[in-house]
């Protein structure tokens, strides 16, 4: 009793006495245990300012033990409704039903595999140095989201886009839809001159329901923010005669090949 005690002090467990006397783990409590196995296995020797908040994770700026500062990412699935979730990410299969917990730990497994598998394959990613339980901890990009810049301090916003058209063609030539393309997920570099690709663990294969769709919700949100906050307009430029949904059902049939390692990740 005295550890729970403990334990219930430190807001790592909660007890829950409505159906039966006993206690869940919290979210608190699941940080601390990705935590200390990220520690104890020779990753982590500190953790620094938060750098980033999203719908669904938590960012701080982490050193390793080499004395390098490195990202760790903390998915928090519980911001979102189960519906919203589901909608988007195959690995839910067909339950209705998940754990908070169980869920962040599946979108960071996910997320991890991603990006190995990006980065090997010469993507702009961040590399994977360790994943644990839903903490997925990588390296540390330097430059700012995209949604940040604006049109004077980007000297050539055409190149951007195609760039970021690049990303989703390539995924689609491998069987992936990113399904949150967009000016958050995407850094800017600080000569304002290449793009990085971030957070994977909402991608599907482009064999999935909504495929055709995310990939078209994508394109759209490029291109509007291009437009709108850049002064490029990518549709008005006729030297762009191709549209990046022509590269989509050709992802169909190379899924099969890129993501089969993937599937015991």
């Amino acid at each position: 009793m005295r550890c729970l005690s403990t334990l219930l002090r430190s807001k790592l467990v909660h007890h829950d006495a409505s159906k039966y006397d006993g206690y869940r783990l919290t979210t608190l409590g699941f940080d601390f245990l990705a935590l200390r196995a990220l520690v104890l296995a020779g990753h982590v020797s500190a953790v620094g300012r938060q750098i980033g908040v999203g719908k669904e994770s938590d960012v701080y700026e982490v050193m390793l033990e080499d004395g390098t500062s490195a990202a760790l990412k903390l998915h928090r699935l519980g911001r979102t409704s189960f519906r919203a979730v589901a909608s988007k990410r195959d690995y839910i299969g067909g339950r209705t039903a998940y754990s908070w917990l169980t869920l962040s730990r599946l979108a960071a497994t996910k997320e991890a595999a991603f990006m190995k598998a990006l980065h090997a394959a010469a993507f702009p990613t961040p590399a994977l140095v360790a994943h644990n339980r839903h903490a997925v901890l990588m390296t540390l990009v330097d430059g700012a989201p995209l949604h940040r810049a604006r049109a004077r301090d980007v000297p050539d916003p055409a190149s951007l886009y195609d760039q970021a058209v690049g990303f989703m063609e390539g995924l689609a030539a491998r069987g992936l839809v990113h399904c949150d393309l967009n000016e958050f997920n995407l850094i800017l570099t600080p000569d304002a001159t290449s793009l990085v690709l971030i957070d994977f663990p909402q991608m599907v294969s482009t064999g999935h329901a909504n495929a055709r769709e995310l990939f078209d919700r994508d394109a759209a949100v490029l291109a509007r923010f291009f437009s709108s906050k850049l002064g490029y307009d990518p549709r008005a430029d006729p030297a762009r005669s191709a549209s990046p949904l022509a590269s989509f059902d050709a992802g169909v049939a190379a899924a099969e090949a890129f993501l089969a390692p993937l599937a015991g990740e």
